[in-house]
């Protein structure tokens, strides 16, 4: 009987699973490299790979072509370093928001790829210990994005996704960013 009921929820699942199109909304973990490189200092030592949170929404016009845009929050890192021999510490934060066009290939009705091209807003600021510096950075650079989605239901969906947030970085999180998340269409 158990064999029969698990047979029955499959198939339910199976038949509902489509690409939906309109709107929807999203969440994910988004992790980056914090490795910094910070001009004039040695010994440089930082968080490395860190999770932060992403949100995203947009809008499927059909099983093609779309939109979206999203808002990742790199979370703050922390580096210790030395120049000429003293000791020292800073720390970084940052956040960048993104609108990107989106291309879909759907494989069968559970798994697509996709592709996304657009522009993304990135901030990122550093304060260090040492008295008075800090920097601020503040681009509005391109954005692309790879990955794949499987539908769990007609509504339900989990993705696996490449994004590239502009240039290469000093401090902060850096461009290239490895994202999985879980995705709601109405």
């Amino acid at each position: 009987m158990k064999k029969l009921i698990f047979a029955a929820l499959v198939g339910a699942t199976m038949m509902g699973a489509a690409h939906a199109e309109g709107p929807y909304i999203g969440v994910g973990v988004a992790t980056a490299d914090h490795t910094s490189n910070i001009g004039g200092t040695t010994g440089v030592s930082s968080d490395g790979y860190k999770a932060s949170g992403k949100l995203f929404g947009g809008y499927d016009f059909d099983k093609t072509w779309g939109v979206e845009a999203g808002y990742t929050d790199f979370r703050k890192s922390n580096y210790n370093y030395s120049v000429n021999g003293v000791p020292g510490s800073a720390s970084s934060d940052g956040h960048a928001f993104y609108v990107a066009g989106k291309a879909t290939a759907p494989i069968n009705d559970q798994f697509s790829v996709f592709g996304k091209l657009g522009v993304a807003q990135d901030k990122s600021t550093l304060s260090a210990s040492t008295a008075g510096f800090s920097r601020s950075d503040s681009k509005t650079e391109g954005y692309g994005g790879v990955g794949a989605q499987y539908n769990l239901t007609k509504q339900v969906a989990l993705t696996l996704e490449y994004e590239r947030y502009g240039k290469t970085k000093d401090f902060g999180a850096k461009a290239d960013v490895w994202t999985v998340g879980a995705k709601y269409s109405f």
